[in-house]
């Protein structure tokens, strides 16, 4: 279990700071101040809780990351709005007594798992091997070495521990004693036929291990017991403490709301439905149901619902193979309400959107500051990083140079911009790597060059005779203004919509898609003058040279 202190590190606050939070209207201050709103006319408790849920049914992906890094910039947000004088705890809550309803479809040897079915996730042998002695064990192992290695500030519980330490005895106590109105809660929202089984006790077979879902012959609140039918017909008393039973997932959430003292939890959309059958139970156990915050699910490249157990979306370990921990904690403050595709096509934009949110940091005053994603990031402390050459332009001089290392980008970049160097800029020495990695993996195999018909043979040709007549210092500004100056006097590129500075027509985005097309084998790409400035104004015309005798194509 992981010990992180209960209490986040100090932070540095000023009444600037303070008067911006107040107003401001991001969305982390938001939900905060619901949690302040609840304690307006109490006393704040000894620690506020803060808790995100985990089912570790399959492999962590980046949803389940989503739902801790959101909660730690809400937390933040109510610690600066009471100016850190409120203790508050995160705590990650693994589901892993959980049965094992179905075998993922991304595990090694389904076959060697269907004999557990239905046991507890941590009785489950663990398919992947090594140290971890279940399957629940083992999810959770990956889902806390990632935040580890974020660097959150959580606490790590597991229901299996938590239930058998006598944890939820209480509140399982009061289940028993709450038993018809939990009930009456429940049997609406269930077809005929489940309510004729339902309870929302699962006790777990003394023989077989498994969770069952049985109906309950009699439930002794006096004496915390229940009666079933165990899978051989044998009628069985058994007690609900001790873990020896659990919860239905929809009373279970209500109960360990009650139980812990939760005061904040998001959740996805698709729990929004239940949100009013956890509260009703919350509050039937005694308890006082939490502030919500429901987010909107993160889709495949298909628009399909990212399922832990299909493994059809980005993993944690996908994301970080190709761009920093930070793009992702991006990614997951950006329009927390709206639905958004999650696969390696937004990698390279997150990426380049994180580092112009953190160059805009310093010029701005603490109102604008507060609502920048990076405050949120770092927990009020952005790093002081300067990126010469964005991350797409680095993809793109990956694949005009086809280089394979990193010596052979920063040959590039040096040359571009003189006293940069891996030493000076470390950051950028580390996206070289992520770019190597991800043009090698996505953009190499999907590249298709095309030869250009006779009038972009034109083009092609007088362009590279104009970039050679440029001087040797040319800027970005001035190859981008010779490549304009090339299109803008042909037809097919020229756009009526827009009105060059000479007054003429300006040109159409179709030139440039050319242009990658025939040189890069991409459909799409950077500003050419700033990707010909880094890649070189002689080596673009080389590559010009290069495509019109059809050597690219071929």
């Amino acid at each position: 279990m992981n010990n992180a202190s209960s209490r986040a590190a100090a932070i540095s606050l000023s009444p600037e700071i303070i008067a911006a939070a107040a107003e401001s209207k991001a969305w982390p201050f938001e939900e905060a101040k619901k949690i302040i709103a609840r304690y307006h006319d109490r006393g704040y408790p000894e620690t506020v809780l803060f808790e995100t849920g985990y089912g570790p049914s399959g492999l962590p992906h980046i949803g389940t990351f989503g739902e801790v890094a959101r909660t730690s910039m809400v937390r933040h947000a109510f610690r600066v709005l009471t100016e850190d004088k409120v203790k508050t705890r995160l705590l990650c809550f693994s589901d892993d007594m959980d049965g094992m309803r179905k075998i993922p479809d991304n595990v090694p040897d389904r076959a060697a798992l269907e004999p557990y079915l239905h046991m507890p996730l941590t009785s489950v042998p663990n398919p992947f091997g090594g140290d971890y002695p279940s399957f629940g064990h083992h999810n959770n192992a990956m889902l806390r070495r990632f935040l580890d290695t974020f660097g959150f500030d959580y606490e790590f519980a597991s229901a299996t521990e938590y239930y058998k330490a006598g944890r939820f005895d209480e509140v399982l106590r009061e289940a028993a004693w709450k038993y018809s109105a939990i009930m009456d809660v429940m049997l609406p929202t269930l077809g005929e036929e489940r309510r004729a089984t339902y309870s929302p006790f699962l006790p777990i077979s003394p023989k077989s291990g498994r969770v069952l879902y049985v109906p309950i012959k009699h439930v002794d609140a006096k004496d915390s017991m229940i009666t079933f039918d165990d899978e051989d017909g044998t009628e069985t008393k058994l007690s609900i403490t001790g873990g020896k039973v659990k919860l239905q997932w929809k009373p279970d959430f209500g109960a360990r709301w009650a139980a812990l003292g939760v005061d904040f939890e998001m959740f996805g959309k698709d729990h929004q439905t239940n949100q009013i059958v956890y509260d009703r139970i919350c509050s039937i156990l005694g308890g006082r149901p939490p502030e919500h915050f429901v987010y909107e699910l993160f889709l495949d490249d298909k628009g399909q619902k990212i399922s832990k157990s299909k493994g059809n979306g980005l993993t944690i370990d996908e994301w970080l193979t190709y761009a920093p921990t930070e793009s992702l904690a991006l990614y997951m403050f950006q329009r927390p309400r709206q639905a958004k595709k999650l696969y390696f096509d937004v990698i390279p934009r997150a990426v380049d959107e994180y580092y112009q949110f953190l160059a805009a940091y310093p010029r701005q005053d603490w109102k604008e500051r507060l609502g920048n994603p990076v405050w949120h990031i770092h927990g009020g402390n952005p790093p002081d990083i300067h990126l010469p050459v964005p991350f797409g332009m680095l993809l793109n001089l990956v694949s005009a140079s086809n280089a394979e290392n990193k010596a052979v980008l920063w040959g590039f970049i040096s040359r571009h911009a003189p006293g940069v160097a891996p030493e000076t800029h470390p950051e950028l020495d580390r996206l070289t790597d992520y770019a190597i990695r991800y043009y090698e993996d996505f953009v190499k195999p999907a590249k298709i060059y095309r030869a250009p018909d006779e009038e972009e043979r034109q083009a092609l040709a007088t362009l590279a005779d104009r970039l050679e007549a440029l001087p040797a210092d040319s800027d970005a500004e001035e190859i981008q203004n010779a490549a304009l100056n090339v299109a803008r006097f042909i037809p097919r590129y020229q756009d009526h919509k827009r009105t060059s500075p000479e007054g003429g027509p300006g040109v159409s985005v179709a030139f440039f898609q050319m242009i990658y097309q025939v040189l890069l084998g991409q459909e799409r790409g950077p500003r050419f003058g700033s990707f010909a400035a880094l890649y070189g104004k002689a080596e673009t015309v080389a590559l010009i040279r290069r495509a019109l005798e059809g050597k690219l194509a071929a």
